[in-house]
Formats: C-alpha cells, sequence, structure tokens
C-alpha cells in the first residue's frame, strides 16, 4: 500500500467524526443534564466542528483495526481524545499562554467570543472525553474502559501535555532559568505533543485487546511519531506560510521558544524528521500489512504542511 492507506482512512475517519461530533455536540441537553448554555455549546462546537486534521482519532482506529476492532467503539474512543486535544489548543490560544489570533485559518475562540467562554469551553471539552471514555459504547467491559480513561488522563495531565505547557513557558524565560539542552526539549515536546499521540495508539491497541509484546513496539512507534510530529510543526512555524498553515507563522522565534530548529537551524531539524520517520516504521517492522496505514501515518506526518 501506498501512502493513500492512512489518507484514505483519515477521510474516512474525519467524516465518521465529524457526524459523531455534531451529534456529541447537540444544543439540546442530554439525559442527567439540566441544561446547555447556548453560548457554552456554541464555541464549543465553533472549536470541534469543520476542520482539524482528525490525525488523532485516525490513529486510535488503525491501532485498533490492527487487532481486528472494528465499529463505533474504537471511534468514540477517539473522540475522546479529539476532545481533550481540541480543549488544549483553545487554553493554548490564550492571551496567558501563546496568545493566538488565528486557528484553522480563524479566529481562536477567545477572540471568536471571549476569554471567560474559552476557558469554559475548554474546560467542558476536557470532561466531556472522560464521560465519552465511560461510556459502553467505547467497550463493553468496563476494565478497558478504566485503562483507557487512565492512559488518556496521564497523557494529558500533570506527566503530559499540561506538564509540557509549563515545561513550554519555562523555556520563554517566563520564570528564569538556564536555556534548554536538546534532552530538555525533546523531553518537554514528548511531554507536551507526543504524549497525546501516543495515548492515541496505545488507546487504539486497548480498544483491540493486543499483546504486550505488540503494545511495547508500538509505544516505540508512537514514541518517534510524536517527537515526528513536533519537529515537523516547528519547522511549519519557521517556514510555512501562514495562509497554508491556517495560523500565525514565525511565533517561536519571535517567543525565543526552545525548539530543535532553532538549536540546529532548519537543516538539522530535517535530518532529525527523517530519523525519527525511520524510526517510527522501523518499529513496525514485525507487522504485516496491518500495519500499513501507521507506516503511511508517519509519512504523512513528515511530510504534512499544516
Amino acid at each position: 500500500m501506498q501512502q493513500s492507506s492512512f489518507d484514505d482512512l483519515r477521510a474516512d475517519v474525519a467524516r465518521r467524526a465529524e457526524a459523531a461530533l455534531e451529534a456529541l455536540l447537540s444544543p439540546q441537553a442530554q439525559p442527567g443534564e439540566l441544561a446547555r448554555p447556548a453560548r457554552l455549546i456554541e464555541a464549543m462546537r465553533y472549536a470541534m466542528l469543520g476542520g482539524g486534521k482528525r490525525l488523532r482519532p485516525a490513529l486510535v482506529v488503525a491501532a485498533a483495526r490492527m487487532f481486528g476492532a472494528e465499529g463505533d467503539g474504537p471511534l468514540a474512543a477517539g473522540l475522546a481524545i479529539e476532545c481533550v486535544h481540541g480543549y488544549s489548543l483553545i487554553h493554548d490560544d490564550l492571551p496567558a499562554m501563546d496568545d493566538d489570533d488565528l486557528r484553522r485559518g480563524r479566529p481562536t475562540i477567545h477572540r471568536a467570543f471571549d476569554e471567560a467562554t474559552a476557558i469554559l469551553a475548554g474546560d467542558a471539552l476536557q470532561t466531556l472525553a472522560f464521560e465519552t471514555l465511560a461510556s459502553d459504547r467505547v467497550h463493553a467491559d468496563p476494565a478497558v474502559r478504566v485503562e483507557l480513561v487512565v492512559t488518556l488522563a496521564r497523557a494529558a495531565g500533570l506527566g503530559g501535555m499540561a506538564g509540557g505547557q509549563m515545561l513550554d513557558l519555562a523555556a520563554e524565560g517566563r520564570f528564569g532559568g538556564a536555556a534548554l539542552v536538546d534532552a530538555d526539549i525533546s523531553r518537554m515536546q514528548a511531554m507536551k505533543t507526543g504524549a497525546l499521540i501516543e495515548a492515541a495508539v496505545e488507546m487504539g491497541a486497548i480498544v483491540g485487546g493486543a499483546g504486550s509484546r505488540a503494545r511495547q513496539a508500538l509505544r516505540r512507534y508512537a514514541r518517534a511519531l510524536g517527537e515526528a510530529f513536533q519537529v515537523a510543526d516547528d519547522l511549519l512555524d519557521a517556514e510555512g506560510a501562514a495562509a497554508v498553515v491556517g495560523k500565525k507563522t514565525g511565533k517561536d522565534a519571535a517567543a525565543g521558544k526552545a525548539t530543535l530548529v532553532a538549536v540546529h537551524g532548519v537543516a538539522g531539524a530535517r535530518r532529525r524528521l527523517e530519523t525519527l520517520t525511520e524510526e517510527a516504521t522501523g518499529a513496525l517492522s514485525g507487522f504485516g500489512d496491518e500495519a500499513e496505514p501507521l507506516r503511511s501515518a508517519a509519512r504523512f506526518v513528515a511530510a504534512r504542511d499544516r
């Protein structure tokens, strides 16, 4: 199979995810809810519908399919991680964080609405993610659902995405301290960006009932993929056109962010991206054609232009 194996899967997942998110973010109150405030659900829908690569749900589905898991369960798990990703983007864009005005070519939530609404929209998406994972739509076995909840919580929390964002803020010099070296940058990016990508692959393996050896290989794959995604993102910020990327570029250098581009230049970062792509695909050498969508996902991440 060629690159299209993941492109086709991602397109199918994006279509299904859009319909499922439309239902999940219905303006009508759901059983057990008193009401869904109109402005809040409007902001959540603005953030989550009509855009995005849907990379993380596609990784969940691709990994689950390797072990024969099909249907709505893997997609529902993917929706949960997409809600966490959406919340993180809303909060990252806030003036207190990265202070961005554009996301996917549109005004960010705090610009389209206001800061308070943006904070609450992010909060609500985060809790909706775990409500979704706790549903038996994801898997009939409660033990599997608990493992999924723990996996996503760890990836999103103190030792994962949230902790990585704090390290990123520190790397800008907000709190003093020494400049970061390679190992520090890799750790920060593995937490801030890589953790959710790793979780997506891990959650697919959990839903699919993968064995321990398969899961170890997928962790190696996902770790390299997560770092490759961040390096590609750093290169887009350094070289990409805002009209194509859908957000302001050149912000990393302006903010003094610690990135591999800043330390090693564009050429060095590109060499690292090539190495990581090879590491990711190499980790799947023990699998057959069933892993081809994940192999092409690594090439997709390396070649993306937005």
